[in-house]
């Protein structure tokens, strides 16, 4: 049975195909190519990447179906933070995707790009975030 890596609560571990119900191949909330920092070895590869239901996946083709196996996945709620990264790279349109424990690096291929993407990404990490429950949200309209 194949296996992908996958960051859950920062730790990078190898788990059976599990997808979460998400059908990535179907209506992505946002989809591109980004170049891709290794995790291990730290070489840069370019990387169709799919953002759906609180999941970033990456594939190797841009050509995605249900049979498509994706080469990781990253649960957007174990994620802290989502930014601009060029001075930290000193590459242009770079930017950073950080857990508790790791950063992984991602360079866009314009400015437009990575702003979109941080955006995206941003969006999902408050939506699909624990931090806060719904017992938590405050419903201000309907505030007495």
């Amino acid at each position: 049975m194949a296996s992908l890596w996958r960051a859950a609560m920062g730790q990078w571990e190898n788990q059976p195909e599990d997808y979460g119900g998400v059908e990535f191949w179907s209506d992505p909330e946002r989809t591109g190519w980004l170049t891709k920092q290794g995790e291990y070895i730290k070489t840069w590869r370019r990387r169709w990447f799919v953002l759906k239901q609180g999941k970033l996946f990456w594939f190797k083709e841009s050509t995605i179906t249900r049979a498509s196996k994706p080469r990781g996945i990253i649960p957007v709620a174990s994620c802290l933070t989502v930014k601009g990264a060029e001075d930290v790279l000193n590459k242009q349109n770079a930017f950073e995707l950080s857990t508790r424990t790791d950063t992984m690096y991602f360079i866009a291929d314009s400015e437009k790009e990575k702003e979109d993407w941080i955006n995206s990404i941003g969006r999902s990490i408050v939506q699909h975030s624990r931090s806060v429950t719904d017992s938590e949200v405050v419903d201000y309209d309907n505030k007495k």
